[in-house]
């Protein structure tokens, strides 16, 4: 069912809508309560009819892992993720997208086998992505819902996904966390077992792990406490957005 999105530890604003579009839709919906250790959010990306001009989709920096259905092509599905730089991907006149977003650290499975980006890869996995990418076709994005949540329950029974208490007290503690050192004392790691169990559970290194949180936290309209000075805050934006915040909030709504 659709439920009011609320804010939470971690936040993730995943993309930048283009302002001069108008006929796209961005919809999300926060997951049951027994899955919102493993889920962010439901969502659903789609045009309304075929647009005049291509649409450019700015796919902003965040550390969680997606499951993608391609809603126009039954054979299109996988696992992706982003990198700590965001990336523009060309959608076309008409698209239709259902994602699970899943909560930074959560998913288990080889790495190894997951695309950075993906929106136009043939499956060859065996989740059973194209079964189900086939019964959600011509569902509305309420029932789709269901489905959506029988995966996540199937991922957690097969030890596919699994809460990840070293993301979970850094997310518990970001008020406090400014340096990677941060990161590692709240979690009773030292930097060397950081560096390890994110990279191996999120594919980040703790330096990108915190290059992104910070990014997110500006997007969520928090200051820039974690920036050294305005001219450090703009390079950082700059670099992971490919855009200084001005001309961002000029081209994109988020």
């Amino acid at each position: 069912m659709m439920q009011r999105v609320k804010e939470g530890m971690y936040d993730p604003k995943g993309n930048g809508k283009d302002k001069s579009v108008d006929l796209v839709q961005f919809l999300e919906a926060e997951p049951p309560s027994h899955l919102q250790g493993i889920v962010h959010r439901f969502l659903e990306l789609k045009t309304d009819g075929v647009l005049k001009d291509d649409y450019r989709f700015h796919a902003l920096p965040d550390a969680c892992t997606y499951v993608v259905f391609d809603q126009l092509d039954s054979s299109v599905a996988g696992v992706s993720k982003l990198r700590a730089e965001s990336e523009e991907f060309n959608l076309g006149k008409k698209f239709h997208f259902v994602n699970i977003r899943f909560l930074p650290g959560v998913w288990q499975g080889d790495l190894q086998k997951v695309a950075y980006g993906m929106v136009d890869t043939l499956y060859t996995g065996d989740l059973g992505l194209l079964k189900l990418n086939w019964n959600l076709h011509n569902k509305g994005f309420e029932q789709q819902q269901t489905e959506l949540i029988e995966l996540v329950e199937n991922l957690m029974e097969r030890k596919l996904v699994a809460t990840n208490p070293v993301t979970e007290q850094i997310f518990q503690n970001l008020d406090d966390i400014q340096t990677v050192a941060d990161m590692a004392a709240f979690c009773k790691l030292s930097a060397r077992q950081l560096q390890r169990v994110l990279k191996k559970t999120t594919g980040f290194t703790p330096h990108d792990f915190l290059k992104v949180i910070r990014l997110q936290q500006t997007l969520n309209g928090n200051d820039t406490w974690s920036y050294a000075d305005q001219s450090h805050f703009i390079h950082s934006f700059r670099k992971a957005t490919g855009y200084t915040p001005g001309k961002y909030s000029k081209n994109f709504d988020v």
